[in-house]
């Protein structure tokens, strides 16, 4: 049987350019919160938004693992794709969602989310912990508030990515924030 037609480049035609396409496994583990932090978030609310917002996702190739949250703030495990950059995700995840819960009045007031958001990459290896963590929130939170776990996301992100000086082979100055 003969096999893949040969280019002038004598690559097999299954190779060439127009056939390969890029490939992209970013785990990201994103957290955002509701305007000023405000409760809002109640259960039922809390069920009804997150399946919309896992809807608007999947029609925009979005992949969304896992989410959820408690009353003042959102977890959300997803995989980029080589056509979204994160900030562009979250925008549209945020911003998509917000209209929606504000169009179909899913709360009484004015829905907002807060302009920032906390974002960081997982390990294949932490799928699964990062998942159940996610899952838990509600009995998380019991024990920690928002502002404390945010800060411990922000330290242990910030032991991670130090370099220590002799390790600096660049010349490159490190500022710890």
């Amino acid at each position: 049987m003969p096999g893949p037609r040969r280019t002038k480049n004598h690559r097999p035609e299954s190779l060439t350019k127009q056939n390969i396409m890029s490939y992209v496994k970013i785990w990201v583990h994103a957290v955002w919160g509701t305007k000023y932090r405000h409760p809002i978030l109640e259960k039922s609310i809390r069920i009804t938004l997150f399946q919309h917002i896992r809807e608007y996702a999947k029609k925009h190739d979005i992949h969304i693992d896992f989410i959820n949250g408690v009353e003042d703030h959102v977890h959300c495990l997803l995989l980029l794709n080589a056509d979204l950059p994160l900030s562009k995700v979250l925008n549209l995840i945020k911003g998509e969602s917000s209209h929606w819960a504000n169009k179909e009045k899913i709360i009484s007031q004015k829905f907002e989310w807060a302009d920032e958001y906390y974002a960081a990459s997982v390990s294949d290896s932490a799928v699964k912990t990062v998942r159940e963590y996610i899952r838990n929130q509600e009995k998380h939170h019991h024990k920690v508030t928002f502002e404390e776990e945010y800060q411990k996301f922000l330290d242990e992100q910030s032991k991670e990515n130090n370099t220590p000086p002799e390790l600096n082979h660049d010349n490159i100055e490190y500022y710890q924030l």
